[in-house]
Formats: C-alpha cells, structure tokens, sequence
C-alpha cells in the first residue's frame, strides 16, 4: 500500500497553475493585491490539476491519537490517562476541536491508532463518514503505546508501517465518502517530545530550536525535555534518507499515521490541511517519503512550539494565520479552512474585467 501510494503521487500541474495565475490577473481586482491568497489558489489548481481547482466544501478533519513511552521520562506533567479522557471529550462533541468542526460544518474522526488506557464508549464505527454532526471513532490500534526512546526504538519498522498504512486508509475512506479537503488532527499525552525529535532528525536544527514547552511545562523540566531529544537522537542517529526508519526509531503511532494520512490525500490529489507542531513533524516524515507530497500541503497556523516553524521553513510552507496557538487537536487547521475556501473562491465568483464592464489601468 505505501509504495502504490507513493508511486501515484505527481508533481503540481505547471499548465493549471499558469491558468490560474493568467485568471488572477483578468479578476476585478489589482494585480496580487489578494497577496498570499492568490499563491495559495494558484498551488491549489496546482494540485487538482484544474483551474478553478474544487472548492473544498466538505471538510473532514482526522484525529490520530497515540500514547508515548517517553512520558516516563517527566516531559509533561499531565497524566497519560488524559489522552483516552479527551478521546471521550472529543466524542461527547465537548472539546475545542468540536466546537470549531461546528462552525466549520466539519466532520470529525477520531482514530485510536495507539491509545495505552482503555477508551470510553463512543458513536459506532459504522456512523456516517462525513456526518458534521456526529463524531466518528475508528479503533486501529497499532499497540497500546510506544516504546520509550530514550532506552530502545519506539516502534518496530513493520509497527510504524502499520501506522502509515492507517493514515492512508483513512485518507481514502474520507475522501471516497466525498471529502475535498483533510484536516490533520492529533491527540496525545507526551507526543511534542517525539515531534521535535523527528523535526531535529528531519531538518538538522539543534534540539533546543526544535523543542517547545508543549502544554505549558516549566524551565527544569524544558531542560529536561531538550536533553531528552538531544540524548534520543545521539542514541538512534535517525536517517532522513529513511523515514519508516526515523518514525521507528523517535516517532509516535499518531505521527506515522498523520503522515500516511498526508501521503494518501497527496496521492488522491486531495489538499490537506496541517495542524501545528504534530502535524508538521509528520509532513516532515511524508516529504521525505515522497517529496511531491508538498504540493498537497496546506499550513494552517504557525504554532507557538518553535519546532513548528523550523518545519514549516524546511517543507517551504508558509503558515496562513498565526495566532500563538498550541492546543493541537486540528483547532489551527479549523480556523484557517474558511481562508482555504475564500482563497479557491475568488477564482470561482468573481468577474473578469471584460464580463464586468470595469475598465483596466
């Protein structure tokens, strides 16, 4: 499945974004004075092949959740407990990522791709894919947890395969259910430690760069947290010409799974729209995969934890809000979905100057 999936992702279509761009310049409006929105719309058509590209008018935003065994070594000071909590928030349509999905008109899957404590009860497997209304929960565990890096590899390379073939699954299930666009979501106690080690292995940026506070830790423990990805990534000496092999060795299940997710809607010629600090990691891990799968790559915030934007500049990718968010979840890629859709829109709706009369300079 990963290497039929990496095989079927191509380059951006040069013909469609020069569409694009020769359209931009005949819209009723001042050359580039939509700024970034007009690049945006351009990598779009890009992407679909097609000017105007689609609008993304269903949205599906994927939730990976995972446990890490490098909790025990303190990097967080909440319980691992609170991943399966939040998995039951997420369900009871109670948490942040909820809210914004509401007024997004958004779906919302949450998949247990490697939880260690037993989940609540939640709606059926079998509930309506794209259903904005009804939270869904996919139970595709990997194992219960990872491994603790700092003492051997966090995955085995078959148990991180089986990750990114989780998230490719799902990329093709949302977008056979008629998704336009996918939103990346994660929940998991501990998982900003793996994510700036993978972006300190995918990037070459020293682990005090790459590593943020995550849900709010003090100076001791940051300390801590940096030693401990700069001690991980001594130990391992991940490859980025290997990337199962990275996600193996410092990576977490929701990781290896967010980037079979990027993979797939890259494959499917489908945008996807990143999320923060967890996210990015995975981009990271996907581009090096395949690394057209940029083309597919939306950047939907620019995340507090610094690792994100040590990504972001890596993959080319420029955030489209900033906000000093670092909740995680999908609630940053949520926020910038209606700036996706303006951006396609334009191309769609608005006149021309000839079939509106308006006079150019």
């Amino acid at each position: 499945m990963l290497e039929t999936t990496i095989a079927a992702i191509r380059p951006a279509d040069d013909a469609a974004m020069a569409a694009a761009r020769e359209l931009h310049g005949r819209l009723t409006k001042p050359a580039g004075s939509l700024g970034a929105l007009e690049e945006l719309s351009v990598r779009l058509a890009g992407l679909a092949g097609a000017c105007p590209p689609p609008l993304p008018e269903r949205a599906a935003v994927a939730i990976f959740a995972g446990d890490h065994g490098v909790h025990a070594q303190g990097v967080s000071p909440w319980p691992q407990e609170v991943t399966g909590q939040m998995i039951g928030s997420f369900l009871a349509g109670g948490a942040v990522v909820n809210a914004f999905a509401r007024q997004a008109g958004a779906s919302v899957t949450v998949v247990d791709v490697g939880v260690a404590t037993p989940l609540p009860a939640g709606p059926p497997a079998d509930a309506s894919v794209l259903d904005p209304a009804v939270p869904r929960l996919v139970v595709a565990s990997v194992r219960r947890g990872t491994r603790d890096f700092t003492v051997t590899a966090a995955l085995t390379r078959d148990e991180a395969l089986a990750a990114v073939r989780t998230g490719i699954r799902i990329a093709d299930e949302l977008i056979d259910a008629g998704a336009d666009i996918l939103l990346t979501g994660d929940m998991g106690i501990g998982n900003t430690t793996p994510a700036a080690t993978l972006i300190a292995a995918f990037t070459g940026a020293d682990p005090l760069d790459a590593t943020g506070r995550g849900t709010g830790i003090d100076d001791p423990t940051y300390a801590h947290k940096v030693a401990v990805v700069r001690a991980a990534l001594a130990r391992h000496a991940p490859d980025p010409a290997d990337p199962l092999g990275v996600l193996a060795a410092v990576g977490g299940l929701e990781h290896a799974a967010l980037a079979g997710l990027i993979l797939g809607a890259a494959a499917r010629r489908t945008p996807v729209l990143l999320d923060g600090v967890i996210a990015v990691s995975a981009a990271l891990a996907a581009a090096a995969f395949a690394p057209d799968a940029v083309c597919a790559m939306v950047a939907g915030h620019r995340s507090a934890e610094p690792g994100a934007t040590a990504a972001l500049r890596h993959l080319g990718l420029d955030p489209l809000i900033d906000l000093g968010l670092r909740l995680g979840e999908g609630t940053g890629a949520l926020l910038a979905l209606p700036v996706v859709t303006g951006a396609v829109r334009v191309l769609h709706e608005v006149a021309t100057f000839d079939s509106a009369g308006v006079a150019e300079k």
